[in-house]
């Protein structure tokens, strides 16, 4: 690469750092190209890329970013996983695909500028999507308004048995 295309792409990897919500570090080592379309393709569906890049210039994209908690596991052949959207889909792709492909491994990520080790990586994938979080959040907002709403017909409806047991004491007396 000549030295224009080296600083382009710094500048590029770079800003897609700088917007990337959560970032893996992965060793391919050993895929053929067949199994590398198709885990891009999986993550293209999870609104995240794949990108095999000389860790120099990787490192060099991170300082400029300001994105280099990970920076220091940029040794070897590796590639990085950039989710922009949902960071718990992209997580799940790449366990899935570990599972499926011996060869691929997941090293560490980052995701809101910390780095989490393998282990994060997986209790990050075990957890719900995006949308049953959102939907489990709103069902336990929906829940306390109701829930009031009920305890005050509650104590109402109690009122009303109260005056008709005595409307009804009355009218035998």
């Amino acid at each position: 690469m000549k030295k224009e295309e080296k600083e382009a792409l710094i500048a590029d990897m770079a800003e897609r750092l700088r917007r990337a919500k959560a970032t893996f570090l992965v060793d391919y080592q050993g895929l053929n190209v067949e199994m590398m379309n198709a885990l891009r393709k999986d993550l293209r569906k999870k609104e995240a890329e794949f990108h095999v890049v000389k860790n120099r210039l990787l490192k060099l994209a991170c300082r400029e970013s300001g994105t280099s908690a990970i920076k220091e596991h940029f040794v070897g052949p590796c590639a990085l996983a950039i989710s922009y959207g949902d960071v718990v889909a992209p997580a799940k792709v790449l366990v899935e695909q570990e599972k499926k492909l011996e060869r691929l491994k997941l090293r560490v990520g980052q995701v809101g500028g910390k780095a989490i080790d393998y282990e994060d990586i997986k209790r990050l994938a075990a957890l719900p999507g995006r949308e049953v979080l959102l939907a489990q959040t709103l069902s336990a907002m929906q829940a306390v308004p109701g829930s009031f709403v009920r305890v005050l017909q509650g104590v109402i409806s109690n009122f009303l048995n109260v005056l008709k047991a005595l409307e009804g004491k009355k009218s035998e007396a």
